[in-house]
């Protein structure tokens, strides 16, 4: 008897999450509140972390497809609804911060990401995708972190030092630099650039592709082209996330 977790279990689990699963094997992922683009909030935060080990863990997921509803990936966030106040806000903080980006490279299948619009909150999540590909109206920015006087720690740090190279990502961090679609191609953060129309339908063609493939190219291929990163955020996520925390507490 199987214990893997069955899409018809954990789809219901999110208010935050859409699931649906295709014909051809691919997860398709799209993050919403209430059916329009993302709101960012504590709630959303934990989700995806919980969502992204139900992901992994179910072997009938042969590649994942992430995107956005409507016309940002996410674009706003709900200050309001975090707990920053204390020790214990920050410990639950910190302990879900470093499972949302663990348990996503967790996944061993590809991932191809389609940028819908401007990724102003937590725009490290889509670039980490293998494949990445954005909408013309896209627009990069570390939004809730240095320009509102909060430490870029919570991977920030790792994801985009690592995908901009160090002295482009130092700059993209401390200034709240916005980066274009057109930018960001050009600096390898992103594989292409289409008009918004046409971004999902040529993700789902490349996840389709990829999910073609037998299973253990998929999932070695994914192992072996994330080990890198994951070695990173291993070694900084959580030195990020406690000086994160430190720094608004002395608020």
């Amino acid at each position: 008897m199987s214990i893997a977790p069955s899409l018809d279990e954990y789809a219901k689990r999110y208010e935050n999450i859409r699931l649906d699963r295709h014909d051809s094997g691919v997860l398709e992922v799209t993050l919403h509140t209430g059916d329009d683009s993302l709101v960012w909030t504590a709630q959303a935060h934990d989700e995806l972390a919980y969502c992204f080990t139900d992901i992994a863990c179910d072997p009938a997921n042969r590649a994942v497809l992430l995107t956005g509803a409507g016309a940002a990936f996410c674009a706003e966030i709900d200050f309001g609804s975090f707990r920053l106040g204390t020790a214990a806000d920050w410990s639950h903080i910190m302990f879900e911060g470093r499972r949302l980006l663990t348990n996503l490279m967790n996944i061993e299948v590809p991932v191809v990401a389609a940028i819908n619009g401007p990724a102003l909150i937590h725009p490290e999540i889509p670039v980490l995708s293998d494949i990445v590909v954005a909408a013309d109206t896209t627009v990069f920015k570390d939004g809730p972190h240095f320009p509102s006087g909060i430490v870029p720690g919570d991977g920030a740090h790792v994801v985009w030092t690592h995908v901009l190279g160090p002295t482009r990502g130092r700059y993209f961090l401390l200034t709240g630099q916005e980066i274009d679609a057109r930018q960001a191609l050009a600096h390898g953060v992103v594989n292409e650039v289409l008009p918004a129309a046409q971004v999902l339908p040529r993700a789902r063609e490349l996840a389709a592709e990829i999910a073609a493939k037998p299973a253990l190219a998929r999932r070695f291929s994914r192992v072996v082209l994330t080990h890198e990163i994951k070695r990173l955020l291993h070694e900084q996520l959580g030195l990020g996330l406690a000086h994160e925390a430190l720094a608004a507490l002395d608020r």
